[in-house]
């Protein structure tokens, strides 16, 4: 069975190790590679791929959104989410669309909190993408979503969707905490693409001090510069989103395999692993 993962750009994708890790696991035989696509011929490269007989695919950065426009049938959660990260091939050109960012972050939260419920409030910076595939899963294990963004129409419309979502500046972000905000344990998200580009977003540091947990989506060998600025800050607890990464990707899998749900503690010491120098 062939899968892949669509990104641009690709070569540094850690889903083919990960993919391998399962199927070594369940003792599933899979070929998994990394496909690097060009906005304008996204389109063509994924139908040919399951055209030649492709079993499903995965999709990352740039393509979530426009995979949630090029599917011919979208799950509930990927039509709110407007976004896709994983194909499912229907048959007769016809291919499903879901996105299991969402999902993946809860069950990596839940693991770094020890608990099946995230009650408390989860301060979330960013409103694209990536923001809005994990707002509804969060909402569904009790979660209160507090949303910052430079721009806040894209606040605003996620309101619409969503319902109850408090909104934040930057600037509200930029100043210290209210007093009693805290009343409720708080989760720091970083849903940007600050980390990839070195980049310290404007937060007050007892935001971080007042928090159990700074999360960012993005992952590397060391930490990234949002979870720097948690650790030098005070934060509790501070992780990076390869564990979102392997969560995701195991239900994926599960979605091409018949609901074989891989075991993702020990893959994650692997994956971590591949990571760091060599």
């Amino acid at each position: 069975m062939k899968f892949t993962v669509f990104g641009n750009p690709i070569a540094h994708s850690l889903s083919p190790i990960i993919h391998q890790q399962f199927a070594k696991q369940l003792r599933i035989e899979l070929e998994y590679t990394r496909s690097l696509a060009s906005k304008l011929g996204f389109a063509e490269a994924v139908a040919k791929f399951f055209r030649t007989g492709g079993a499903g695919a995965n999709v990352t950065v740039p393509f979530k959104a426009t995979a949630a426009k090029l599917v011919t049938h979208l799950t509930p959660r990927a039509a709110r989410a407007g976004a896709v990260n994983t194909l499912i091939p229907l048959g007769r050109g016809q291919l499903a669309g879901d996105t299991t960012d969402g999902e993946g972050l809860v069950r990596d939260l839940q693991r770094l909190l020890k608990s099946a419920d995230v009650c408390c409030e989860v301060l979330i910076i960013g409103a694209g993408g990536a923001a809005s595939s994990v707002i509804e899963p969060l909402q569904q294990v009790g979660a209160t979503i507090v949303m910052a963004n430079r721009s806040s129409a894209k606040v605003t419309a996620l309101q619409q969707d969503f319902g109850d979502l408090q909104a934040m500046s930057f600037a509200e972000l930029s100043a210290p905490p209210p007093t009693g905000s805290n009343s409720r344990p708080r989760i720091i998200i970083n849903a940007t693409s600050a980390s990839l580009t070195g980049t310290e977003l404007p937060i007050h540091p007892n935001w971080f001090a007042d928090s159990a947990l700074a999360y960012d989506m993005m992952y590397g060998r060391v930490p990234t510069p949002f979870l720097r600025q948690a650790q030098q800050a005070g934060v509790e607890q501070s992780a990076d989103g390869l564990g979102m990464l392997v969560e995701q990707a195991a239900l994926a899998f599960a979605l091409w395999h018949d609901g074989q749900l891989p075991n993702t503690e020990v893959v994650l010491p692997t994956i971590r692993a591949a990571l760091e120098p060599r």
